[in-house]
């Protein structure tokens, strides 16, 4: 087994009255990428934010690197990319990079830094020229100019069109072949599928499943089936083998365990279906599925 990085361990955390996350276990292995999913106010910021010594929690135990989260050479030892307001936009990319690194006892150099985030051919624009995949990019940087053993990525691509979102995730694979650690959120499912080793997902403060993206699209072993229909969803969910459905757009999707039988059925009870579509889920799929299901 790999060395654990960081861990959270029976680990509850409450905001007065509200449980935001209940005897919670969770290790991070050295070298991996794990990817925390789950709903607004599932509880993933606050676990993040334990990580970072950030907050406390009421009963349990946090560990980085087997010590307080706060201990000043875990400090050292961590990056973190978050969502960052009021960055001097008269800096220069590079200014931003140094002013970052003096802060750090033996941070990445320079040049270190510009390759491994593909900035080399900005480091001398302001940051009120760079667009916003630009800037993502230099959030990136800023988070690994200590040369973090492990880096944090909170929402890294929030706002991004398609193609800026690809170029970041290229220099976040770049990153994680050198051996980093990353801890991932995200609200984008192809971005936890594309990068991460692993996947928690967590509802109401609980984790309710994880592994491999592969692992955690097996757990539900469902096909997924899209159609225009007439039939009510009330009647779907009443057929056997159907686990969930909802609208896309004018489109019912239904997430099956069996999916013949329910084409069939589908079929045989409105003979004006149209649109017709049979696959294989994905993790967006099992995803949902997994969340709408009631925590016991």
């Amino acid at each position: 087994m790999s060395e654990i990085v960081a861990e959270l361990k029976k680990v509850d955390k409450n905001y007065g009255k509200i449980k935001a996350l209940k005897n919670l276990n969770l290790k991070v292995y050295k070298g991996e990428v794990i990817a925390l999913l789950g709903p607004n106010g599932a509880g993933k910021t606050t676990a993040i934010n334990l990580l970072l010594g950030l907050l406390r929690p009421n009963n349990g135990q946090v560990r980085v690197f087997g010590q307080d989260p706060k201990n000043a050479n875990n400090r050292n030892r961590t990056g973190v990319m978050l969502q960052i307001p009021g960055i001097p936009e008269t800096l220069k990319v590079r200014e931003h990079i140094k002013l970052f690194s003096s802060y750090y006892p033996k941070p990445m150099s320079l040049p270190a830094v510009l390759a491994a985030t593909g900035l080399e051919s900005l480091e001398n624009r302001l940051y009120g020229k760079l667009s916003g995949g630009q800037k993502q990019r230099l959030h990136l940087a800023l988070a690994l100019c200590g040369d973090p053993d492990l880096l944090f990525l909170d929402e890294p691509t929030t706002g991004l069109d398609v193609t800026s979102r690809r170029a970041l995730w290229e220099q976040v694979r770049k990153i994680t072949k050198s051996g980093k650690t990353v801890v991932l959120t995200t609200h984008y499912i192809e971005e936890a599928e594309s990068l991460a080793d692993k996947v928690v997902l967590i509802k109401q403060g609980e984790i309710i499943a994880e592994g491999s993206p592969s692992e955690i699209k097996a757990i539900t072993a469902a096909t997924k089936i899209r159609l225009i229909t007439k039939i009510a969803h009330q009647d779907i969910k009443a057929m056997p083998a159907v686990r969930s459905v909802s609208y896309n757009g004018v489109a019912t999707e239904i997430l099956a365990s069996k999916a013949e039988g329910v084409v069939l059925e589908l079929l045989q009870t409105d003979k004006s279906i149209h649109g017709l579509e049979v696959r294989t889920a994905g993790l967006e799929d099992a995803f949902l599925a997994l969340t709408q299901k009631k925590v016991a």
